[in-house]
C-alpha cells in the first residue's frame, strides 16, 4: 500500500506549547484560510515556481532547475529572506516527508515526547497523511502510548473529522470571531462549519482545548466576550479555553497597523471569562 506524504514547512523535535507535554511538531504547507492577522503568513500557499525568491537569497541556497524553485539545505543559514519577498505567501523550503520517515524521528525522540501534534498553516488540508501517520502510530507497539493531536481552524466537515477522529486522541481547535462578518474579513471565510465542528468534536470527547485570539477593538469587545462565554458555558464550563493576544511577529498587510493586545487587558478578560464561570482560562506567558 502506497501511504500518502507530507508538504511540510517546519518540523519542531520538541515543544511545550502545542499540546500537552513535550510534543514534537510538524508544520504542514497549506491553508485554507487567509487571515490578515496571520503570524506565518509563509505557510499559506503552495510554491508556484515564480522564482521571485532566487535572487533574494543571499547564500545561493535557492536555484531555479527544470522551471521549479529546489531548495539546497546545507547552503541555507535560515535568513528568512526568500519568505518575505513571495508575493503569494509560500515557501521554497517546504519538503516532502514520508510517514516512514516521522515515525523514525518520533522513535528517536521518544524518551523526551509525550506525543505528537499536527499543525500548519492548517494540518486538515492535508488529512489523507495525519489519518495514516496517527493510524499506523497507534498500531506501532513501540509508539502507540505517544498521544496523537491536531491543532486546526476548524474548517473541516463533519463527515471528514469522522475518519480521522479514531486515531486522534485531541483537537486544539482555535475560533477567530463569533461575528460571522468580522470572521470573514479576517480569515476569508464564515465561522458556521468552525463553531459546528467545536460542538461536535467536544460531543465526540476529543475537543482538547479551545483557542481564541484578542485583537484589540475587533475581538475583544463586550460582544464577542459574551458570546464566547456563553458558547463554552453550553460546551462545559470546565473545558480548556486559551487567549492568545495579538501581537506583530510575522504578520503582513494591515495587521501590522493594527494595536498589540496588552497584558492588562487580556488578563481583565481572563478574570471576566473566570467569574462567568469558566474554570480552566489560560493567558499568555509571553508577550512578544
Amino acid at each position: 500500500m502506497n501511504l500518502p506524504e507530507a508538504k511540510v514547512s517546519k518540523i519542531l523535535n520538541f515543544s511545550c506549547v502545542d499540546g500537552p507535554g513535550n510534543r514534537l511538531v510538524l508544520f504542514l504547507q497549506g491553508c485554507n484560510f487567509a487571515c490578515l492577522n496571520c503570524h506565518n503568513p509563509h505557510t499559506m500557499a503552495l510554491c508556484n515556481h515564480c522564482g521571485d525568491c532566487v535572487p533574494a537569497c543571499p547564500t545561493g541556497a535557492l536555484s531555479m532547475i527544470g522551471g521549479r524553485v529546489v531548495h539546497d539545505p546545507t547552503r541555507c543559514d535560515e535568513c528568512d529572506q526568500c519568505l518575505e519577498v513571495c508575493p503569494i505567501n509560500s515557501n521554497p523550503k517546504v519538503f516532502q516527508v514520508t510517514i516512514g520517515e516521522v515515525l523514525e524521528l518520533v522513535q528517536r525522540n521518544k524518551p523526551f515526547l509525550n506525543g505528537i501534534t499536527v499543525s500548519g498553516g492548517e494540518a486538515t488540508t492535508q488529512l489523507k497523511f495525519i489519518t495514516a501517520l496517527f493510524g499506523v502510530m497507534k498500531q506501532s507497539v513501540s509508539l502507540r502510548d505517544l498521544t496523537c493531536f491536531i491543532d486546526s481552524n476548524g474548517y473541516l466537515p463533519e463527515f471528514a473529522w469522522r475518519s480521522v477522529l479514531p486515531y486522534t486522541d485531541g483537537v486544539m481547535l482555535d475560533i477567530k470571531s463569533f461575528d460571522c462578518d468580522l470572521h470573514c474579513k479576517l480569515t476569508g471565510r464564515t465561522n458556521e462549519r468552525v463553531l459546528a465542528s467545536a460542538r461536535f468534536l467536544h460531543a465526540e470527547g476529543k475537543l482538547h482545548e479551545l483557542r481564541y485570539l484578542l485583537i484589540p477593538g475587533m475581538t475583544d469587545v463586550p460582544a464577542e466576550i459574551d458570546r464566547l462565554l456563553d458558547f463554552v458555558l453550553d460546551l462545559s464550563p470546565g473545558l480548556n479555553l486559551r487567549l492568545n493576544a495579538f501581537q506583530h511577529h510575522g504578520v503582513r498587510g494591515e495587521a501590522q497597523d493594527w494595536p498589540a493586545a496588552e497584558k492588562d487587558r487580556v488578563e481583565e478578560i481572563a478574570s471576566q471569562l473566570r467569574r462567568g464561570g469558566l474554570s480552566n482560562v489560560t493567558t499568555p506567558a509571553v508577550y512578544i
